[in-house]
């Protein structure tokens, strides 16, 4: 009897979108490929490839760089290839919009800054793009000038496993965090700040204090000689100069702070030297919670853009620290519908019948 051979019909899989984006998960989070091809069901080889397409430089907040794969990018590559058989993209022989973004991100900003920048301003182009489409030119090479060197940060911003750690110090309770008008934290008045400082070199010399409106995300950056208690102080004692006692009170109704040494003399930061009454209240989070003062420590990153760390401060004058103030007060927001912190900041000022500007 003849025996008739049947030949088996190999059957390939392509990714999607879903499987990219569980493969990011996986991969990102030190799944061996071996693994990967038992729970994916792709072979080996499949895995690679894809890997290969989907490779990008993450940066972390130390500039520290590790290869990660990102679905987003491999699934722009899939797209892009498949571009060559019909529609080119959508940015074409558009030299003029190419010319604009490169400038604008060359000089500070985020892709989507530039999107919100160039809505908020009705400038014109030929070519239309959402954010992603952006981010995902810039990641593959569309760009001459530009890359995802000249970004501050690359991907999705992912929450990270605290340890617990023991306070070296805590506050006397009535100025703990926990003490703090319940206000505070929605966010629906105008007058609470957040402050931190931000070190160069890691040793003693000069530092910069910054401060953040919770409500507008207004900041004010300054020198400081040296990482103290006194230091601080001098710097509120500047700004009540600055504004009048009277305004001051009503511009900084509260500050909170983390636990850090130059933070320390609550008292003198309370008192008034000049009329010797309360100008402001001081509360302090809890010990290495530093997302309670969230919109601080988001500012501070981008001034990493500005005085990257390691750098001495004592470089920066003061007109330069000014300028990257000025930079970051002025840059359009998403969260506020492409309007800056000093534009709302200046409404509500005009609010209280402040004039300071």
């Amino acid at each position: 009897m003849e025996v008739k051979r049947i030949r088996q019909r190999r059957e390939y899989k392509t990714f999607n979108k879903r499987k990219r984006d569980q493969l990011e998960a996986l991969y990102n989070a030190g799944v061996p490929v071996k693994k990967l091809s038992e729970i994916l069901g792709y072979p080996h080889q499949s895995i690679y490839r894809e890997l290969k397409r989907g490779y990008y430089m993450h940066r972390d907040t130390e500039w520290r760089e590790t290869r990660k794969y990102s679905a987003d990018k491999a699934q722009f590559q899939a797209d892009l290839n498949a571009t060559a058989k019909g529609a080119p993209l959508k940015i074409g022989n558009d030299h003029k919009f190419a010319a604009f973004v490169e400038k604008m991100i060359l000089s500070g900003y985020s892709p989507e800054a530039v999107l919100l920048y160039i809505k908020e301003n009705g400038l014109e182009f030929q070519t239309k793009v959402c954010r992603v489409t952006l981010y995902s030119y810039i990641e593959n090479g569309v760009f001459l000038k530009i890359s995802t060197k000249n970004l501050l940060r690359k991907g999705s911003m992912k929450n990270k496993d605290k340890k617990e750690k023991e306070a070296k110090k805590l506050p006397k309770p009535e100025h703990s965090i926990e003490c703090r008008p319940s206000e505070v934290a929605k966010r629906i008045t105008f007058g609470h700040w957040e402050g931190d400082s931000v070190i160069g070199q890691r040793k003693k010399g000069e530092t910069v204090l910054t401060f953040t409106e919770r409500l507008t995300r207004m900041e004010l950056i300054f020198k400081s000689p040296s990482k103290t208690a006194a230091s601080t102080v001098r710097v509120l004692n500047r700004l009540e100069r600055r504004f009048g006692s009277k305004n001051f009170r009503e511009i900084f109704k509260t500050i909170t702070f983390d636990n850090g040494a130059e933070f320390s003399d609550t008292e003198r930061m309370e008192i008034s030297p000049y009329t010797k009454k309360k100008r402001t209240s001081v509360y302090y989070c809890h010990p290495y919670c530093s997302s309670e003062r969230g919109s601080n420590e988001n500012q501070n990153g981008f001034i990493r853009r500005f005085i990257p760390k390691g750098t001495d401060i004592s470089q920066y004058t003061n007109d330069y620290i000014e300028y990257v103030q000025d930079f970051m007060n002025s840059y359009p927001r998403k969260l506020f519908n492409g309007e800056n912190a000093e534009t709302r900041f200046k409404n509500e000022l005009k609010k209280l019948n402040i004039s300071i500007f």
